[in-house]
């Protein structure tokens, strides 16, 4: 399967890596590392070198407890490295972005993937990713990042993520985005315990089944944190066991920081996956 970013494909026949760029001074794992955009061409270069297929680039952190950033900010912050991997890399570049204003202004600038964390439910959000006519990743998120690590609650947290995703997905068909441009994301650390996260991707092929390619991220999470009691510059090689969990149950691309480890992981996974009886 291939998907049209924009003029650039996305082959989704098998599993990718989207490399993590953060244009931010807070994200919780290279906040402030790649603020100025010679720092993050270079960065986005080395990680095409190493195996990304896509640069997901965020100007808004939505670690646990962020706070919102002014949309002029945010613009500021997105827009010229945006241009600047558009030109320069041969891969898609998706914008990680809540807000439609970003959504249009970014994909004029050279996006080619809308990855919304609130599954384009702010005003407006549908009917622009409707117009722009580029994939839209909806991802699944209890709460607001100020406070969704309080106390998340489910009666069953991997029927309730399913729903939730399935619903905006009709919801976004409904408004005129078409459903072959539609990815599916459970929001790993969005709103939930390690609990709620191990059992979600325990029972990942669920939603796995549902149809639509599923984008994962776990890299660096909390959760590897919680479990092993690990900070976060310690956190690769569990990082990349859960990358290779997540794609042996079907999903489709994995976003990283750890592009290489995880690129080289997700290879044998695969290979192992598709022998043939």
């Amino acid at each position: 399967m291939l998907l049209d970013c924009a003029g650039k494909s996305l082959d989704l026949s098998q599993p990718q890596v989207m490399g993590v760029l953060n244009v931010t001074p807070d994200s919780f794992s290279d906040g402030g590392d790649f603020f100025s955009t010679d720092a993050a061409l270079e960065r986005a270069r080395r990680m095409v070198e190493e195996g990304a297929a896509i640069i997901d680039v965020g100007g808004e952190s939505t670690r646990p407890g962020a706070q919102p950033v002014p949309l002029e900010e945010e613009l500021r912050r997105v827009l010229p490295v945006i241009e600047a991997l558009h030109r320069s890399l041969p891969v898609p570049v998706s914008i990680d972005t809540r807000k439609p204003q970003v959504m249009r202004a970014a994909v004029a600038a050279g996006a080619g993937l809308i990855n919304d964390v609130n599954a384009l439910r702010a005003e407006g959000a549908a009917a622009v990713a409707a117009d722009l006519g580029v994939p839209v990743c909806l991802m699944h998120m209890q709460g607001e990042p100020q406070s969704m690590q309080t106390a998340p609650r489910y009666t069953d947290v991997v029927d309730e993520v399913i729903g939730f995703l399935l619903d905006r997905a009709e919801a976004c068909i409904a408004a005129g985005v078409a459903r072959q441009r539609i990815l599916l994301d459970p929001g790993f650390g969005f709103g939930k315990t390690a609990g709620h996260n191990l059992r979600l991707l325990r029972y990942l092929d669920r939603l796995t089944a549902q149809g639509y390619p599923v984008l994962v991220g776990l890299s660096r999470k909390s959760l590897i944190g919680q479990i092993l009691d690990l900070p976060v510059d310690k956190r690769l090689y569990p990082g990349v066991a859960l990358a290779v969990l997540a794609v042996w149950q079907g999903a489709a691309i994995v976003r990283s920081h750890d592009v290489r480890e995880t690129r080289e992981a997700i290879r044998m996974c695969r290979a192992v996956r598709d022998v043939q009886p």
